[in-house]
């Protein structure tokens, strides 16, 4: 036999189990430090810069020295407190929400049918695409004095100035929403038997919802501009004096920190309306359903 022959066969190792151990829940999240969470919230970061602008602020003012030109935060705060107090800025607020809650609306009403009809026809989107390279670059104030020619010294005038500042942006946005969506969705829309308003609705609006929203956020800041902008320059309205007005007021008796009051209330409104309404409206709809991040 020789050796080529020959051979080894491999040692043979024992079989054996080995079980994992018992599965036991465990809390696998780690802990986050008070910086981490507060990374992970709006409110608490907008606040701090809120408060990081005021330190400024009343370092500016104090700097200053002359509260007829510049008023601090501290005495801005405490005339802002006052007006709350007495009823004078509820009810400045009162005035002017009343008139741009009512033009907001049918702002968005006719830039709602503007678009479906540049949606549907030829000739719709002639009309949209004309009049929006047209009155889009007019600024709605400008449109004012011809507006009380036409409506007179009442609301009948600002909700004529309010529906077109919100009429073209809102259109504009709706329409390039409308023209973005994919023709997969469209042609599902078809194939059930959906024309006219109904796919607009069922198949055009929820897929543009970002644009859309987009489009409502901008007209909504055209229109609060627009509207203190109009009331003080042309002062109250069927009697009533807005936030506009009431600015003005205090700027003519010389009353700077309620001047400042006002500004900062129509600041507030607006990060009021833009983080418990658009932004929940965003939350509840583009971003759980994926579209937004």
């Amino acid at each position: 036999m020789t050796a080529a022959s020959t051979t080894i066969a491999p040692p043979l190792r024992a079989e054996y189990e080995r079980l994992p151990p018992p599965f036991e829940a465990a809390d696998v999240t780690l802990p986050l430090g008070p910086l981490a969470r507060l990374r992970r919230h709006d409110a608490p970061r907008t606040l701090l810069i809120l408060a990081l602008l005021a330190g400024v602020w009343e370092l500016a003012a104090r700097w200053h020295g002359n509260d007829l030109l510049l008023p601090g935060f501290l005495q801005t705060a405490a005339a802002f407190f006052a007006g709350l107090a007495s009823g004078e800025l509820p009810r400045s607020v009162a005035a002017s929400l009343g008139v741009l809650l009512q033009g907001y609306a049918l702002g968005v009403l006719c830039a709602f049918l503007l678009t479906s009809l540049a949606v549907s026809t030829r000739i719709g989107r002639d009309l949209l695409r004309t009049l929006t390279a047209m009155l889009n670059p007019l600024p709605a104030i400008a449109l004012l004095p011809l507006a009380l020619l036409w409506f007179g010294l009442g609301q009948g005038s600002l909700i004529f100035v309010l529906v077109h500042s919100v009429l073209w942006p809102l259109a504009l946005a709706t329409f390039a929403g409308f023209q973005a969506v994919p023709p997969t969705l469209r042609m599902a829309g078809r194939n059930y038997g959906l024309r006219g308003p109904r796919f607009v609705l069922a198949i055009l609006v929820p897929a543009a919802l970002p644009a859309i929203l987009s489009g409502l956020k901008t007209g909504w800041a055209f229109a609060w501009r627009t509207l203190i902008a109009a009331e003080l320059v042309f002062g109250a309205t069927s009697g009533k004096g807005g936030l506009g007005w009431y600015i003005f007021q205090n700027r003519n008796e010389l009353y700077t920190d309620k001047v400042f009051a006002g500004l900062a209330l129509v600041i507030v409104i607006g990060l009021l309306v833009e983080g418990l309404i658009f932004r929940n409206l965003e939350r509840l709809t583009v971003r759980r359903w994926g579209m937004q991040h």
